[in-house]
């Protein structure tokens, strides 16, 4: 966390070097969203295995997203769950998103636009409705702080400014260096939200006025996780829904793990581990992997 910004928790932080691994997802139909996620979003199959199949970046042999098929689940309403509002995928540079955003309109694929200060993002959903934020991240030089927060908002976006940033050069799938960059979830209360993610798993808030929202990381990002109560009286995602069904959390070694069970456990949170990785679920039962990067 920078010095100028940001508040630690009290107790057990996680390190500067987190960063956020591959999400699981439940979807309906395995065959439709591996040609959703190859074709509109630019992924590619690096595993499969019956109903499961992994995909990643071009050139790259790093998972971002793992897909588990459950026929029948249903799709996600427009009211949304609580579990998933969505997650991101951090492109490389700013470049290979204005290649991405001329790609959906060549294909004629419909997404949502927004320039939030720190980041231009475009937004789609899945054939499932699981919403996808694509992104890129302005260099942290730029990013301006305001009574200790970062300042983060959510204006219209210059697209023509974008895609001339791309160049000729055509779309050829998600680039190598391509990441899950964040998650954003829907909760149901902020002050749970935040006693369980920021002072028991140890992220810093970063942003907490942002209206019915909470925004933290780890090692000063803009943030790994985003909170929001606009779903608030929406149902929670089940085991019959498409959704989330875990987002993972990278930490440099496994005394990082540890020391994050410690003050779970502190926390009145249940965690299952075996000094390799720790798996908890939230206060609404988003479950949450931590595992050592190295």
């Amino acid at each position: 966390m920078s010095s100028s910004y940001g508040i630690a928790p009290s107790g057990y932080r996680l390190p500067d070097a987190t960063r956020l691994g591959r999400v699981r997802l439940q979807v309906a139909d395995l065959e439709r969203s591996i040609v959703y996620y190859e074709t509109v979003i630019g992924l590619r199959v690096l595993e499969r295995s019956g109903s499961v199949a992994t995909l990643g970046a071009h050139g790259s042999d790093a998972p971002v997203v793992e897909l588990h098929e459950k026929a029948g689940v249903r799709p996600v309403s427009r009211r949304g769950h609580i579990g998933l509002y969505h997650f991101a995928i951090l492109l490389p540079d700013r470049a290979a998103l204005g290649r991405f955003v001329r790609h959906l309109g060549e294909i004629g694929a419909y997404a949502g636009m927004s320039d939030h200060f720190v980041s231009e993002a475009v937004y789609l959903q899945d054939p499932d409705g699981l919403g996808i934020e694509v992104y890129a991240d302005r260099p942290r030089s730029e990013w301006r702080v305001e009574d200790r927060q970062l300042a983060m908002t959510t204006i219209p976006l210059n697209v023509p400014d974008l895609v001339a940033a791309g160049g000729d050069a055509p779309w050829t799938g998600a680039p190598a260096g391509t990441t899950i960059g964040h998650v954003h979830l829907h909760v149901r209360d902020i002050d749970e939200a935040a006693a369980f993610y920021h002072e028991a798993l140890g992220l810093d808030k970063v942003v907490w006025s942002y209206p019915g929202a909470l925004f933290m990381s780890a090692g000063g990002y803009h943030h790994h996780l985003g909170t929001n109560t606009w779903a608030a009286g929406a149902p929670l995602s089940t085991d019959d829904d498409a959704r989330l069904l875990e987002w993972e959390i990278l930490v440099p070694d496994v005394e990082s793990i540890a020391g994050a069970v410690r003050s779970l456990q502190a926390g009145g949170f249940d965690v299952e581990a075996d000094g390799s990785a720790a798996v908890v679920r939230d206060p609404w039962g988003t479950q949450v992997r931590v595992l050592a990067s190295r």
